[in-house]
């Protein structure tokens, strides 16, 4: 009959500690990179004159979305892969204003507004 401390009870116990050990920490593990994975899309957001639109462009692939500016003069853009943005206020598809080389960083958001006080929405900048 086997004693609690005989070395085959004991070479078992261990075993089964470091087995169950290593279950716990590859489901911690794979847990960690599906929460990780999923937060691959940053935004950009701000004020500007309402009944206008903004348009987010990529630098590198050109792709991007137009959001309307609301009632309350804000939009927002959202789920944009991480890159470099120009960020252009447009009235009726014309340019008024842009920001060039606007960072989006995965889960955050970058405020970018356009006050006409500053740019003279009245006048249509050149399109570049």
């Amino acid at each position: 009959m086997d004693s609690i401390l005989s070395f085959g009870s004991l070479a078992r116990r261990i075993t089964r500690v470091f087995v169950s050990a290593s279950l716990v920490g590859a489901i911690a593990v794979a847990g960690m990179a599906t929460a990780s994975a999923q937060e691959t899309v940053g935004s950009v957001f701000g004020k500007a004159p309402a009944g206008y639109s903004v348009a987010v462009r990529s630098n590198a692939t050109g792709t991007g979305r137009t959001v309307k500016v609301d009632a309350s003069g804000r939009y927002s853009a959202r789920q944009l892969p991480a890159g470099t943005y120009t960020v252009t206020l447009k009235q009726s598809e014309q340019p008024i204003a842009k920001h060039l080389n606007v960072p989006v960083i995965v889960g955050r958001g970058v405020q970018v507004d356009f006050n006409c006080s500053d740019i003279r929405c009245s006048e249509v900048a050149n399109a570049q």
